[in-house]
């Protein structure tokens, strides 16, 4: 089995989802289609690149709309 196939295994397998979200530590990739594909794509947890986009997503959305607030605020 090469890795696409694994990849493939570790989507297909409902226990790697829960709430929307995919985590398996066996799939390398980071950015997956979601479980209902033309829904568009989710962030693999299971990786570290994707746990790292899921923390700057977290923070760095919010700080920038302060941010943007900020400026146009002071107009």
């Amino acid at each position: 089995m090469n890795q696409r196939d694994l990849n493939d295994a570790e989507w297909s397998n409902p226990s790697n989802w829960s709430a929307g979200l995919y985590f398996s530590k066996k799939d390398t990739r980071v950015w997956v289609p979601k479980s209902i594909p033309w829904m568009g794509w989710t962030l693999n947890l299971g990786t570290r690149a994707g746990a790292r986009w899921m923390i700057g997503l977290l923070i760095v959305l919010p700080l920038l709309m302060i941010l943007l607030m900020s400026v146009v605020v002071r107009r």
